[in-house]
């Protein structure tokens, strides 16, 4: 590398360097004035180089006037730093430039926000605001090459894969995908709208009915979506892939390398020690089993603590409360704590108050020691009925179990909290691993309480267990689809299906989730038309790059592996979006405004 502002980067000087002339362009990261030395940390993407300037050099005034995070170039010899003052935390910790020659590039204005100190605090929305600055942090700047990385290697294992990669249209027409969509008005056709492509669904469909075997590409998204710490508004990315002739285990088997590859290869991504990764194939849980056993359908199988059904234990005992509950039609749900009977009393209360906090009434337990039960509710399961309790849960002496009692659904939910919560609070989930699992055998349909009708719960583009016929003899809520998501940690990672290429097998479905024939073919007439042309059994799925990366990089909230990503309310505080339109703009638009009021707080 040699130009006229540089000859190496600030990553590249070592000792085989020393008593050559070099050349380095960066930003002067920190100085730090000795004396009779200056001592400035010269910082580009490759690194830090340290460049001391002596009082008599003709550029020591230059480097005294200039700002942290100013752009400069500096020539001058590599010098051997001595053993006192070599830093080993720095690949060029050996030497250092020694400069006789200093150009500005940029003056930097006092900063708004910190660029290099240790434990920064400066408030997201300050650091949303100068995303530029933000990231040249080297924690967020490894993170943003480290999503580089990911893609290229995702890319790389699906063309290996015989993959082909196709770019699908990012203005099209709106289609229930279970989110809102952003919509675009038609400067040429008044009074109509483009939606971004919530993802490419019927487009990566219609490829397969095209002929062609294999698609993917890394889709850009668009869902008008609250945000959350694993789900960034507005827009994202995913690996989105389709593949014809295939069965769900087809589909299994070309993904799982992909995915379990780029998780070994960046395991010890800011590790001394790799994380281990799940080995294919990857587990599969029924996703009424995951809602028994994990709570969840997003299970953390880090965590080895597992719920059971434990209503025959309580049904027609004295125990009033939990009996009443089982008697009316809901649930009790057990939660077997190892060890934990040697666990001082404030273990157990700060459960029942973190309980309490959530909104419950506590969460009951039993202690096991000498054959028998200590705790609240101990005295109401005893004999035939601790029996089986242990017998249900594995518990043995020296454990604990919590309980759980509600309707049914309510009771999933919370029990899987608590699982969360008492495995942290007993250390013992896996910490360094990256487990993964696929959550199969979705419901088709689920009853809409709001609406008061049967809906699609999920994909309403996926195939039935069963077919046609299940559609035309069984009650549509016990009818299960070929859906499965894949989960690691759990995050859910993505969704897919096998799809339904029937046309008479998707009106029936549309069908019952309360669309005419003609709604069906009014909002999805170009896939459905394709279909009758002679489609291919096919299917998919769409794992979420944004996730794969936070979770690579160990990041608690997504927007720390974006590069420029909007703050909770969907707000780009750096370009100051989303923003007015002027009269002029929305007059060609065809638009007129029909603001709410303003808001009283």
């Amino acid at each position: 590398m040699s130009s006229v502002y540089r000859t190496h980067t600030c990553g590249a000087l070592r000792s085989q360097h020393v008593g050559q002339e070099a050349r380095l362009s960066g930003w002067v990261q920190r100085k730090r004035d000795h004396g009779n030395l200056l001592f400035i940390d010269l910082r580009d993407h490759y690194g830090v180089t340290q460049v001391v300037v002596d009082a008599g050099s003709p550029v020591f005034k230059t480097a005294e006037a200039v700002r942290t995070e100013s752009v400069v170039t500096v020539s001058g010899k590599v010098v051997a730093r001595d053993a006192a003052t070599a830093n080993p935390r720095l690949a060029t910790g050996q030497v250092e430039l020694d400069a006789t020659g200093m150009v500005v590039q940029s003056m930097a204005d006092p900063l708004p926000i910190p660029v290099y100190i240790e434990n920064d605090t400066t408030p997201e929305e300050l650091r949303l605001k100068y995303r530029f600055l933000d990231l040249r942090k080297d924690k967020l700047h490894r993170n943003i090459v480290l999503r580089s990385q990911v893609i290229s290697s995702l890319r790389r294992r699906m063309i290996e894969q015989d993959f082909i990669e196709f770019q699908t249209p990012i203005l099209t027409a709106d289609s229930p995908e279970g989110a809102r969509s952003y919509v675009v008005p038609s400067r040429l056709h008044p009074g109509k709208f483009y939606a971004l492509p919530q993802a490419p669904q019927m487009f990566k469909q219609l490829l397969m009915v095209s002929g062609f075997d294999r698609y993917f590409q890394i889709a850009p998204c668009f869902r008008d979506e609250d945000a959350r710490a694993d789900r960034a508004p507005g827009e994202f990315y995913q690996l989105d892939f389709e593949m014809s002739f295939v069965t769900q285990e087809d589909v299994f088997a070309a993904i799982e390398p992909v995915l379990g590859g780029v998780f070994e290869e960046f395991a010890g991504f800011g590790r001394k020690t790799p994380r281990k990764v799940t080995p294919f194939p990857f587990p599969r849980i029924p996703f009424a089993e995951a809602l028994l056993s994990y709570g969840t359908d997003k299970p953390d199988l880090r965590n080895p603590l597992r719920i059971v059904d434990a209503g025959e234990v309580f049904a027609g005992s004295d125990f009033k409360v939990f009996a009443g509950i089982v008697a009316s039609g809901g649930v009790v749900r057990a939660l077997r704590a190892p060890k934990a009977a040697s666990q001082p009393r404030s273990f157990f209360d700060k459960l029942n108050s973190w309980a309490q906090a959530e909104g419950k009434p506590g969460l009951g337990y039993i202690i096991l020691e000498g054959g028998a039960g200590k705790g609240p509710i101990a005295k109401f399961v005893t004999g035939e009925r601790l029996d089986r309790l242990k017998a249900l849960t594995g518990a043995e002496d020296g454990d604990a179990v919590f309980f759980v009692a509600d309707k049914p659904e309510a009771a999933w939910k919370f029990a899987g909290l608590a699982r969360t919560k008492v495995g942290q609070e007993l250390g013992v989930i896996a910490e360094d691993e990256f487990r993964f699992c696929w959550i199969v055998d979705f419901p088709m349909f689920e009853y809409d309480e709001k609406a008061k009708k049967i809906d699609f719960s999920h994909n309403p583009f996926s195939m039935p267990q069963g077919g046609l016929e299940a559609l035309e003899t069984q009650d549509p809520l016990t009818i299960n689809a070929w859906q499965y998501d894949i989960v690691c940690n759990g995050i859910e990672l993505c969704s897919g299906a096998i799809r339904n290429h029937r046309p008479e097998i998707m009106y029936k479905a549309f069908g019952i989730a309360g669309y005419s024939n003609e709604e069906v073919e009014a909002r999805f007439g170009g896939m459905l038309n394709a279909f009758k042309f002679g489609a291919p059994p096919h299917g998919g799925a769409a794992p979420g790059v944004d996730r794969i990366v936070m979770l690579l990089a160990d990041e608690p909230n997504i927007r720390e592996v974006i590069c420029f990503p909007m703050n909770q309310q969907a707000v780009d505080l750096m370009m100051d979006a989303p923003a007015e339109l002027p009269a002029d703009k929305l007059r060609e638009l065809h638009i007129g405004l029909r603001l709410p009021p303003p808001r009283k707080d």
